[in-house]
């Protein structure tokens, strides 16, 4: 008789509070794919207008903002849930608000990584697909959240930071990008012929279809920069788009170094000069060198 009872109160349940909690967790899911929508949506226009800087932008933000529609869309289907099964809602928030406030006092670093984040955020520091150095890490922004960057370095490693730990950012591709070039050549070359060469490579490179349209400006010849123990010191550099200034540098560094081969520049190496020196009167001291050649078996 107990059973046919328990069968029959199931039943009323499954009738009543059973159909309201199936239609919670199906509005749950519609809301969640609703979500997706709107935050891919957010910002249609950086798509029409193909800025690739408005884009990774718009990405940034709409992850972000996915991210928090998520977590309230999920709250609030777990509490209405809590309710259909007859859980008292009001003492477990109660609860969850002296936990919440203790938690607080000893979670202060999660406090801090989410301050941090927001303004990361707010004043557009940081986005995805932005090659960054941050925490003594570096590495291109895979994901970011209000909590911690997801970097991975060129050797493939994920580096997960913390937004509190973030006290400098070093964002090496906003807007546009820069690659400096140290260009050392021997005493005896002529400093003018170099510069021009080394127009004449930029010039040659901004005309290749492969990279025509990466490099935004002319090179920049900064001048004769420093007299090193071996080599004069030419500083230029060049303006591209962001990420591409190395893939640039790469290919002018190998050109410039056919071109100098071609003119017979030379490009110094360490090397050492033996120097006997002099007395008061101009003479040097002997120098005995002995030959010795060994005969061939």
């Amino acid at each position: 008789m107990d059973i046919e009872k328990y069968f029959q109160l199931v039943s009323q349940w499954l009738v009543s509070s059973g159909l309201r909690v199936l239609l919670i967790v199906i509005l749950t899911l519609v809301a969640l794919r609703v979500a997706r929508f709107i935050s891919n949506r957010l910002f249609p226009a950086s798509k029409k207008q193909r800025d690739p800087e408005f884009q990774k932008r718009a990405d940034t933000l709409s992850s972000v903002i996915r991210y928090i529609l998520f977590m309230a869309i999920v709250i609030v289907a777990a509490i209405t849930v809590m309710g259909e099964l007859g859980i008292e809602i009001g003492p477990i928030l109660a609860a969850a608000g002296i936990v919440g406030l203790a938690v607080g006092f000893g979670a202060q670093n999660l406090v801090q990584d989410v301050i941090s984040g927001f303004f990361i955020l707010l004043e557009d520091q940081i986005r995805v697909g932005d090659v960054v150095q941050i925490a003594d890490k570096s590495g291109v922004v895979e994901r970011m959240s209000l909590r911690l960057v997801v970097l991975r370095d060129l050797a493939g490693n994920v580096h997960f930071v913390r937004n509190g730990q973030i006290q400098t950012v070093t964002n090496m591709t906003k807007d546009y990008g820069r690659y400096v070039f140290e260009i050392g050549v021997a005493y005896r070359e002529d400093v003018d012929e170099v510069i021009e060469v080394v127009k004449g490579v930029d010039e040659e490179l901004r005309k290749d279809p492969a990279y025509k349209d990466d490099i935004l400006e002319p090179i920049e010849i900064l001048g004769l920069d420093q007299f090193a123990d071996s080599a004069v010191v030419i500083k230029a550099r060049t303006k591209t788009k962001p990420i591409r200034q190395w893939a640039v540098g790469r290919e002018f560094n190998k050109r410039l170094k056919k071109a100098f081969d071609e003119r017979d520049i030379e490009i110094p190496f360490p090397h050492v000069t033996l120097y006997m020196g002099q007395d008061k009167k101009g003479e040097s001291p002997p120098l005995n060198m002995m030959v010795h050649k060994e005969e061939q078996k």
